[in-house]
C-alpha cells in the first residue's frame, strides 16, 4: 500500500507524469513486498517552495508513505532511485531533491483495515 506524493516547483507535463509513473513504479519494487499493483501516485508540480532561502532553482520534496516495516537498505536504495528518477524526469540537482519516509502502523482500504 505505497502511496508517493511529488512536489516541485518546476512544471510537470502529462508526457512527465507518465514517465514518472512507470519508474516510479518500477523503483517501488526495491522495498520488499511493494509493487506498483498497490501503488498510488500524486504529483503537484508549480508548488511554491523554498529551499537553502531561494524560490527560483528547481527542488523537489518527494513523500513516500509504506504499510510496514521497511529495512535501511532498502530505504537507502529507493532514496537512490528516486533521487535519479526525479533529478533526470524533472532536471533537478540531487542535492535539491529531500525524501521523507512514513511507515503509517494503520492503512485502511476497502472497508477494512491492514
Amino acid at each position: 500500500m505505497p502511496f508517493i506524493h511529488t512536489k516541485t516547483n518546476t512544471v510537470i507535463t502529462p508526457a512527465m507524469e507518465e514517465s514518472l509513473k512507470a519508474k516510479l513504479g518500477k523503483a517501488i519494487e526495491l522495498i520488499p513486498g511493494k509493487s506498483e499493483t498497490w501503488l498510488m501516485l500524486q504529483f503537484s508540480g508549480e508548488c511554491h517552495l523554498w529551499f537553502r532561502g531561494e524560490k527560483d532553482d528547481p527542488i523537489a520534496f518527494v513523500e513516500i508513505m509504506v504499510n510496514g516495516s521497511v529495512s535501511d537498505s532498502a530505504y537507502d536504495e529507493m532514496t537512490a532511485a528516486v533521487i535519479d528518477i526525479i533529478g533526470k524526469e524533472l532536471d533537478i540537482a540531487p542535492d535539491h531533491i529531500y525524501v521523507e519516509y512514513q511507515v503509517a502502523s494503520k492503512w485502511g482500504w476497502n472497508g477494512m483495515n491492514f
